[in-house]
């Protein structure tokens, strides 16, 4: 990691930089195989799965059988750890249930919304070098609290044709309806159009690589809605002179080891902390089973010493961390100054981690600074608000006038008309 000591203000901007890709030839490539599912559907998704998974498919979606086989393949240990995240993810994500308010805005005028569902949703869940089984009660258990009617489930199968077991166990946990063994663009395709055996979802959510970015991306201008626009996966971490250097150490490689193309932040006001958190990143770096990874996520990575709070909180805004941990005595304080951020972790003892699986925050979040617009999943990523309006005499009387003399300055004289003949109306009707 560089280390960065006081940088001048017009020196931020170049600090809170993410790593840049070349996507173009890549983009090519996702159109051809999404353009290919939209037209031969399963052939071509059994096709894409031979050449990428190399899995020899029959049949694209996942048996009774085999959720029965997961079952008993799973530990009871795991099988309890799910249980418990899942019933955090639940608790919390219910407390956001929309709650009905009818407004009267004029005497006769009554507005009010709808929380209604998102009938059927898809979900992208990765199986390759992370089956992020986690990811699943993360988007399946809001989209049945909403009351999705649906929820279409693509993952990897390894080359056995078969999908990781946790994945199967934590999706008949989260009450996932259909589940298939279709990984990357060809599952993203799959969803998007529809084919003989996956239902055309009308949402596509989670995260992926590369490939499945730029397909989400791809197909969501025009043919279905994503949640959200995604980049690699990003934490960071502001630490004063009190903070523990192996907890942040731990933080920034449990960061660090989920791709090459991640990025960690550290923002401290602290030299000493500084050169301690780099010397022990070194070490546990050691011991990391997936220290080649984080080895190239932290050469992407940077600590910044800062010469009080206000400076940190300045660059963490400007960054809009995916993850912001705030390891300082007054991380009360500075979280009130937080306006830029996917999830928040406050003390010394919130590992993002605690976050990733099981408090019950979704951890699908913004990345890339997005969080300067998007929220994270969350219950109202399920649905939509539809508004009503019910207008009384009295209700046309009042606003009448306003809404007739409005649409003739706009030129629209039918709109015009359309209240004029209701206005007419209901003064005969004195």
């Amino acid at each position: 990691m560089i280390t960065i000591k006081y940088p001048e203000p017009e020196m931020w901007a170049s600090i809170t930089e993410r790593p840049h890709l070349d996507v173009s030839q890549l983009s090519a490539t996702v159109k051809t195989v999404l353009d290919d599912v939209k037209t031969r559907g399963d052939e071509a998704v059994k096709d894409y799965e031979k050449k990428f998974d190399k899995a020899e498919l029959d049949c694209l979606a996942v048996s009774k059988e085999e959720m029965d086989e997961a079952e008993s393949l799973v530990d009871t240990k795991l099988k309890e750890a799910i249980a418990m995240a899942f019933s955090n993810i639940k608790a919390f994500h219910e407390a956001q249930k929309f709650n009905e308010v009818r407004v009267t805005t004029q005497p006769g005028v009554e507005c009010w919304q709808k929380s209604v569902a998102i009938e059927r949703v898809g979900l992208y869940i990765p199986g390759g070098t992370a089956p992020l089984f986690s990811t699943v009660l993360m988007l399946a258990t809001p989209a049945k609290i909403a009351g999705c009617k649906e929820i279409v489930l693509c993952t990897p199968p390894g080359s056995n044709g078969k999908v990781n077991p946790a994945i199967l166990v934590a999706a008949k946990v989260a009450g996932v309806s259909k589940i298939f063994k279709i990984g990357g663009v060809q599952a993203i395709g799959a969803m998007a159009y529809g084919t003989q055996s996956v239902p055309k979802v009308y949402k596509i959510f989670g995260p992926g690589n590369q490939y499945v970015m730029a397909a989400k991306q791809q197909v969501s201008l025009h043919d279905v809605a994503i949640d959200m626009p995604a980049g690699p996966s990003e934490v960071c971490v502001i630490a004063d002179g009190n903070a523990n250097a192996e907890f942040i150490a731990a933080d920034l490689l449990s960061q660090a080891e989920h791709g090459i193309d991640s990025q960690v932040l550290l923002i401290t006001t602290s030299e000493d902390k500084a050169k301690q958190v780099e010397e022990e990143v070194e070490r546990q770096l050691q011991l990391l089973p997936r220290q080649d990874i984080a080895v190239k996520a932290l050469g992407n990575s940077r600590i910044v010493v800062v010469e009080n709070d206000e400076q940190a909180m300045l660059i963490s805004n400007a960054y809009a961390p995916e993850h912001l941990i705030i390891q300082t005595d007054n991380y009360n304080e500075l979280a009130q100054k937080v306006v830029n951020a996917g999830s928040v972790f406050l003390g010394k003892y919130a590992c993002e981690s605690a976050g990733d699986y099981a408090s019950g925050t979704n951890h699908t979040l913004p990345t890339h600074g997005y969080a300067t617009a998007y929220s994270g999943v969350n219950l109202d990523s399920y649905c939509r608000k539809i508004t009503f309006q019910n207008l009384t005499e009295e209700g046309v009387r009042r606003i009448g006038p306003a809404v007739e003399a409005m649409a003739a300055a706009e030129s629209l004289d039918a709109h015009k008309e359309a209240m004029t003949v209701r206005l007419k109306e209901v003064n005969k009707l004195g």
